[in-house]
């Protein structure tokens, strides 16, 4: 709160912060009962798991470890700097000193109250090794043309399988009475959002595999809403999805690829 103080000071909206973050969560129970957590609000910190204001208010604390880490002069000493977003961070390090960065991360967290995430830190050597950050994995690739090394991103398998559940839902036995215009329309807007964000790296080959789980998955969907017995292949080829349905083909979307700025 001292930290979002220097920055608003409209007092309802203050207020209205706070009790935000005092605020119990509620959640329902197998049979349909409410039931409250109060651990947030007896201890009297914490912050909503997904909410809207959660990324801003962890940028605003999290700026006072940023802040802190380079005026101790830990990146020009270690030639550790930090890219972060929200409570998500990566040190990049030169050189053999990510043990000593390590260290001074846990003891400037300590100082903040903050608790390092032990199963998810560890120190991670390029090329050899990769790591996952904000939904995408960081190693080496190769060139397809000259077959040289070189370090870039691409999709994680998370983020892929997140898009493929999601896919799949809405593809769902439930989505029956959807009218197959409306089902490709939302489907659209899904694969459209995703690509939207995941066009940094060498894309290609986690568009073309969303594409056919999702072609699969809309022709099955399909033939059990006009009870056909077979998988539609027949019935339903990709071209009538693409052209005549007028079905996202991921691969074919026009890529901009903009530069990344830590």
């Amino acid at each position: 709160m001292k930290s979002v103080a220097r920055r608003v000071v409209d007092r309802r909206v203050l207020h209205l912060l706070k009790m935000w973050l005092d605020a119990p969560a509620e959640e329902e129970d197998r049979q349909g009962r409410k039931k409250r957590t109060t651990v947030n609000r007896d201890a009297r910190q914490g912050i909503p798991q997904g909410s809207p204001i959660s990324p801003l208010l962890s940028n605003l604390y999290m700026r006072r470890f940023v802040l802190g880490w380079k005026r101790a002069g830990l990146e020009q000493r270690l030639g550790a700097r930090i890219v972060n977003y929200a409570d998500d961070l990566v040190i990049c390090c030169k050189g053999n000193n990510a043990q000593k960065a390590l260290g001074a991360m846990r003891q400037m967290m300590g100082r903040l109250k903050l608790t390092v995430n032990e199963e998810k830190t560890r120190i991670c050597c390029l090329p050899d090794g990769e790591f996952d950050f904000l939904g995408y994995t960081l190693g080496r690739r190769y060139s397809p043309k000259t077959g040289r090394p070189y370090i870039a991103t691409r999709p994680s398998r998370k983020s892929i399988r997140r898009m493929t559940e999601t896919v799949r839902i809405q593809t769902g036995r439930n989505m029956e009475w959807l009218d197959v215009g409306e089902m490709v329309k939302r489907l659209n807007q899904k694969l459209g959002g995703w690509a939207n964000y995941f066009k940094l790296g060498p894309v290609t080959p986690a568009y073309r595999f969303i594409d056919r789980y999702t072609t699969d998955r809309l022709r099955r969907w399909l033939c059990k809403k006009h009870k056909q017995s077979s998988r539609g292949l027949m019935h339903y080829p990709d071209e009538y999805f693409y052209q005549q349905l007028g079905l996202v083909r991921l691969p074919m979307l026009p890529q901009n690829f903009p530069w990344a700025k830590a």
